[in-house]
């Protein structure tokens, strides 16, 4: 990183600018309304119901980041834009409207840092179509461009059932059962989640392959049965004695010597690095009750604990890791029995 002066702490410090207009625009629905024509700000303002001078400005600081173009009094969207960022494009990025809420709950950082508690006072499940279908969109985008690689790097061969705890919108189930033919999948997740996720799984034709279950990971059963265990973006959420509680019931869903599948993001010691993971940690302070980031001594403690062994780990090149175990096959009833009793 090349050495910081007074100036470059005074872009960071007005950063958010660039980040507000955009988001401010995305909200306002400027992109779509423009979508592939011609238009003055006076129409795009009229097609809004936005003050019109105010709307003019904004399209203006649109330019200036490379979003719009205008010509006289006529703005066109960038073909960026026209792709990305106009609803009704097949490539629209849904997500955008995730980071839009985002925004709110970053603006508490402050009071969260101070005492100690998320601002956050609903549970995911509890928050709104508004904020949820945009938070789900979110995850599939990523999910649907990582989960092809991430299935090269599990081993899944074979008549397998998998669960995928958590699921969202079933990207990752779907990218297994298209990479590994013989198997079959769930996807368990919250009674508010599971109607999108049944959407997402419809219009990729593979509801005959994947059956979604509902269910609160940290409150009930996950079933038995299974081969393969996968959490992705899972234990960010929770507080490790939630994890240690999870593990134990991956566990006892697994037939020995199913394997656990762990994603996330996984720092280094210090909790400085990766960079993003340190982020992604405050993120958590604010949007969840005891979440954060974990290093892969603490992950492999839980795990060993849980009774998986043959733990390893390979990172994606995304930014996250996998972490993956295998379930002892030397577990008896009455240890399966003594976990069930403590997951609950």
């Amino acid at each position: 990183m090349a050495k910081m002066n007074a100036e470059h702490l005074v872009d960071l410090a007005l950063a958010f600018q660039k980040s507000r207009v955009f988001l401010t625009a995305c909200e306002l629905g400027v992109f779509t309304a423009i979508n592939k024509a011609a238009k003055s700000s006076h129409e795009v303002a009229s097609e809004l119901g936005t003050a019109e001078r105010h709307t003019d400005r904004l399209m203006n600081a649109l330019c200036g980041l490379g979003l719009l173009k205008k010509r006289g009094r006529q703005f066109r969207n960038t073909s960026l834009a026209l792709k990305y960022l106009v609803r009704t494009s097949p490539y629209y990025m849904g997500s955008v409207m995730h980071y839009v809420n985002m925004w709110d709950t970053w603006s508490a950082l402050t009071p969260v840092i101070r005492h100690g508690r998320s601002m956050v006072k609903k549970g995911l499940n509890d928050r709104g179509k508004k904020w949820l279908k945009p938070f789900i969109a979110t995850m599939h985008e990523r999910g649907r461009r990582d989960a092809a690689s991430v299935a090269k790097m599990i081993d899944l061969s074979g008549d397998l059932k998998v669960l995928d705890v958590g699921g969202g919108s079933g990207a990752y189930a779907m990218a297994f059962v298209k990479a590994y033919r013989g198997i079959t999948a769930t996807v368990f997740d919250l009674p508010n989640v599971v109607p999108l996720t049944k959407k997402y799984i419809r219009e990729e034709g593979l509801s005959d392959k994947i059956k979604v279950v509902v269910g609160d990971f940290n409150t009930d059963a996950l079933g038995n049965g299974f081969d393969a265990v996968f959490l992705s973006a899972i234990i960010h959420m929770n507080s490790p004695g939630e994890n240690r509680a999870l593990l134990r019931k991956a566990a006892c869903a697994l037939r020995s010597p199913g394997q656990i599948i762990i994603q996330d993001f996984i720092m280094d010691e210090d909790r400085v690095n990766p960079p993003f993971g340190a982020f992604f940690a405050l993120n958590m302070l604010a949007v969840t009750r005891s979440g954060d980031t974990y290093t892969e001594s603490e992950v492999r403690a839980w795990l060993e604990e849980a009774g998986f062994e043959k733990i390893a780990r390979k990172d994606t090149g995304t930014g996250t890791s996998l972490i993956m175990g295998r379930k002892r096959t030397g577990m008896t009833r009455s240890s399966l029995k003594r976990n069930e009793e403590r997951a609950r």
